[in-house]
């Protein structure tokens, strides 16, 4: 099997899939977060006093690329069909994108210099 995994979570939901090379699982990650972001579709969840979460502060799916060397990243598509990409599995980090640049670019990016 390929040594690297990707890992979609969406709702209930949990698929795997291997890759053999970075490449192949990037382009993986990219088709699944398009697809996902265009069917995103989240409403704000009111909690009376305590507080409201609008559409962008919603996870609705994560998609995550692990390998060798440690290699953890992935994206986080948001309720209202934006992403964002990290780095890290316990502590997160954001990848800051560059102009013009997409969340996958920047996360390809960034996994490419890690």
């Amino acid at each position: 099997m390929g040594s690297y995994r990707v890992t979609v979570r969406h709702g209930p939901k949990v698929e795997r899939e291997r890759y053999a090379e970075l490449e192949g699982a990037l382009d993986a990650l990219e088709r699944w977060a398009a697809r996902l972001a265009r069917e995103a579709d989240a409403r704000p969840v009111d909690l009376k006093l305590v507080r409201r979460f609008d559409p962008v502060r919603q996870v609705v799916a994560r998609i995550e690329v692990s390998g060798p060397g440690r290699l953890r990243a992935g994206v986080d598509v948001r309720g209202d069909g934006s992403v964002e990409s990290f780095t890290g599995r316990l502590r997160r980090r954001l990848v800051p994108q560059r102009p013009r640049e997409s969340a996958v670019d920047a996360l390809r990016r960034e996994v490419a210099h890690g």
